[in-house]
């Protein structure tokens, strides 16, 4: 994408100027910061360079940063340039209807509060000061903001008057979301979150990408963030049951605390080998920081390591691990990794970045049994084959953490828990989200499907909370997820499963193409690498409920990507 979105045309109509803004924008990341040296402000442009549905980025006086300016129903306004997640540039992203979605990862900012809208990350953009003078935009924003280009959403502090307490269970990406969003939509009771780890919120999808990772790095928050909040955060605490009659949750060491609305956001747990010998030592699942530190520590130049699955979790611990073990063996039970979620074609390709870098595989087996004294050192496979294996990592997939539930009267889909739109659960006060939900998938016409994804959890907790404070709101996210194979990245978005076909366009060899994944007539889904940002084009498409045929792209290929929205 070149350095602006081109729209349908220039809008002569009337012109509105950042109408909410006062003197001093309100969510210009300044902490109070108000002296004239605090601030700097240019004419970024004339008002005729920008056309309707459009933005551009602007550089600011004095090396302060770039500010990102759009046009959008007639009126002009300037937020950060950066997606608050991992620095995007999101000039390269996709205006959408009334908010820029990230090249990267899809994280949303509304257009004119830079407030984000989905995710993931937790932090808004700022937004800035704009007038036009004589046929001139000009800008006025705050240094720090301008630097950051992110700022905290302004959060509510809890109040004594208010005797409500909203308890959240579990400390993932969707309990995170939640108690932020409850304090910034302005509930002021009191706010538990528990989590069965002796940690806060933490970034995971890091931890097969870097085993060696450091709990104080990957936290999204720090702990004085939550104190200051009024977020109370039990670590180490875990649920036994929950009485949805009493309203109270029960901890395993007999406590039991009251809630008067509850969110299950307990996530999901890694599924475990069932095999002979599963129980030898240095064989390990990969969920926890626990775990990813664990595994590290029993790496070394003489490890022969063999990793059951060949999706995500498999593909990225085994990227990390070749290069500082002797041997890395992926088995999976596929013709090619990732085969069920990207298909073949797109999985041998794949392969061939791991055949490179010497890892091996045994693809369309499974493990007989593991084979050792106390600790695993050899693999059978079912064809018979014996791996040498001083360290195996399972990747084989995961199921909703809900087994506490089993008693409480609320209604589940093979271990995950029904909701609707509202992430309402069966049971009156109780909300579901992330992992644990079976939720209706809007992309998919609200098929429900439970889906694990690091974006899809932030925003289920985001819903999850304004439903919980009576600020009725709908799901309406598309699914988008990603991974980072050796310097490569894999976008995916929409929601393929069932997929019966499927069509790439550009150049799968180089690596910079587009998978379509179609049901019918119908694309309902799209993987890409290098070539960005169709992944999230495509998002908005199904996001704004438009259509891409597979007739459309078999005639047209990939124009679908520079073609207008709006």
């Amino acid at each position: 994408m070149a350095s602006s979105t081109m729209g349908s045309g220039h809008s002569r109509g009337k012109l509105e100027i950042n109408p909410r803004r006062t003197k001093k924008p309100d969510n210009d990341g300044s902490n109070g910061g108000t002296t004239p040296s605090d601030y700097v402000e240019d004419y970024v442009c004339n008002e005729s360079d920008l056309q309707e549905n459009e933005m551009k980025a602007f550089d600011m006086p004095d090396d302060s940063g770039k500010v990102l300016v759009i046009k959008q129903k007639g009126k002009i306004t300037a937020i950060g340039s950066k997606c608050t997640h991992y620095g995007a540039p999101l000039i390269k992203g996709v205006l959408g209807d009334g908010h820029v979605r990230c090249p990267w990862h899809g994280a949303c900012f509304n257009v004119t509060t830079g407030d984000i809208e989905d995710f993931p990350g937790l932090d808004s953009l700022p937004c800035f000061d704009v007038s036009v003078e004589d046929g001139r935009v000009k800008v006025k924003a705050h240094k720090d903001a301008l630097k950051s280009s992110k700022i905290v959403k302004a959060m509510t502090s809890p109040c004594g008057k208010d005797s409500r307490t909203f308890v959240v269970i579990g400390g993932g990406a969707a309990g995170a979301c939640a108690v932020e969003t409850l304090r910034q939509e302005g509930f002021s009771g009191k706010i538990i979150m528990i989590t069965s780890e002796l940690a806060l919120p933490y970034d995971r999808i890091k931890l097969s990408k870097m085993l060696d990772a450091n709990i104080a790095k990957l936290q999204l928050r720090e702990e004085s963030f939550y104190k200051d909040h009024g977020i109370e955060v039990h670590t180490g605490k875990i649920v036994s049951s929950v009485n949805t009659t009493d309203k109270k949750v029960c901890l395993d060491d007999g406590s039991e605390i009251s809630y008067s609305r509850l969110l299950v956001a307990s996530g999901s747990r890694a599924n475990t080998a069932n095999q002979p010998g599963s129980e030898l030592g240095n064989i390990f699942s990969l969920r926890t920081i626990a775990d990813a530190n664990s595994i590290f520590k029993v790496l070394n130049k003489e490890s022969d390591v063999v990793i059951v699955g060949a999706s995500f979790i498999g593909m990225e611990a085994a990227a990390y691990c070749v290069g500082k073990v002797k041997s890395v063996t992926v088995v999976g039970r596929g013709s090619v990794p990732f085969e069920p979620i990207l298909g073949q074609e797109v999985g041998a390709r794949i392969k061939q970045l791991f055949d490179e870098k010497g890892v091996k595989f045994c693809l369309g087996l499974d493990v007989s049994s593991f084979e050792g004294e106390d600790s695993v050192s050899r693999v059978k496979l079912s064809d018979g084959q014996v791996l040498p294996a001083n360290v195996v990592i399972l990747g084989i997939g995961a199921q909703p953490s809900t087994s506490f539930l089993l008693d409480s009267g609320i209604e589940m889909q093979r271990g995950a828990i029904v909701v609707n739109k509202f992430m309402e659960s069966s049971i009156s006060d109780v909300f579901v989200a992330g992992d644990a939900a079976y939720a209706p998938v809007f992309a998919a016409n609200d098929r429900a499907a439970s889906i694990g994804h690091w974006q899809l959890a932030h925003y289920h907790g985001r819903i999850a909370a304004l439903n919980m404070v009576g600020k009725q709101t709908e799901l309406k996210s598309v699914p988008f997820f990603w991974t980072m194979l050796f310097g490569t990245s894999v976008r995916y978005s929409g929601y393929g499963a069932g997929f019966d076909d499927i069509i790439i366009t550009g150049d799968l060899a180089a690596l910079s193409f587009i998978a379509h994944y179609c049901v019918g007539n119908e694309v309902v889904a799209v993987a890409t690498v290098g070539s960005d940002p169709a992944a999230a084009k495509f998002a908005e498409l199904l996001g704004l409920k438009k259509s891409l045929s597979k007739d459309d792209v078999k005639t047209n290929g990939s124009s679908w990507v520079n073609a207008s929205l709006f």
